[in-house]
């Protein structure tokens, strides 16, 4: 077996090195293998857009960086922090808002993307003195304990129900030709987008349940 040669090992280091600097050199113009050698002197930030946003029945006219989710601009440039920022992935819920009555995942969809459409946060469904039925049902049932989670699930119930009556479909509906039940275990599939790690599901289902039924 060969003595290890720390001048031999820094001498192969640098033949390497070398050796892949002409390999990019006799593939590429000179002027291209300077942008793969140095990418950095390329990279530039996209110039800002203008973007009007209809939320809550109100115009805002906002410069923004074309890469802005919905979910930031309704937090940092607008302020209304009532929607919340949890996995940032899609998967937890707590961004859920209400777009041309349909819910989605605010983190999932860029502010240029939502122009000229009806968005409707937590804060668009009602008021401390004039509660959204769903808010108050949320309040009356005890639905929610940590309340990270609150404002997603119901604006996520309340687009939920508007689902169901215009018969559009869930993985658990029994007749696609028929118009879906307003049961528990329609309820539980189509809320299964919106996590509260607390875990005050049965609290949620029986806040959803009663507006569904109309009680009081």
């Amino acid at each position: 077996m060969a003595e290890f040669n720390p001048s031999r090992r820094k001498f192969i280091q640098s033949t390497a090195v070398t050796s892949g600097a002409v390999i990019v050199g006799r593939l590429v113009p000179e002027a291209d293998a300077k942008s793969v050698l140095q990418p950095s002197q390329l990279t530039k930030e996209p110039a800002n857009v203008n973007v009007l946003l209809r939320v809550n029945g109100s115009e805002h006219q906002l410069m923004v960086d074309p890469r802005t989710t919905l979910l930031d601009a309704l937090r940092e440039r607008l302020h209304l922090t009532g929607t919340k920022k949890g996995c940032d992935q899609g998967q937890c819920g707590a961004c859920t808002v209400i777009v041309d009555g349909r819910r989605i995942a605010s983190c999932l969809t860029l502010a240029v993307m939502q122009e000229g459409h009806d968005i409707i946060t937590i804060e668009g469904l009602g008021t401390p003195t004039n509660l959204h039925p769903m808010q108050a049902a949320f309040i009356k049932h005890d639905g929610y304990q940590c309340g990270f989670c609150t404002p997603g699930q119901i604006c996520s119930a309340v687009a939920m129900l508007d689902e169901v009556k215009t018969g559009i479909p869930s993985h658990v509906t029994a007749d696609l030709i028929q118009p879906p039940e307003m049961t528990t275990i329609e309820f539980r599939e189509r809320m299964s987008g919106n996590i509260c790690r607390c875990g005050a599901y049965s609290n949620i289902q029986e806040a959803i349940a009663e507006v569904a039924g109309g009680r009081t």
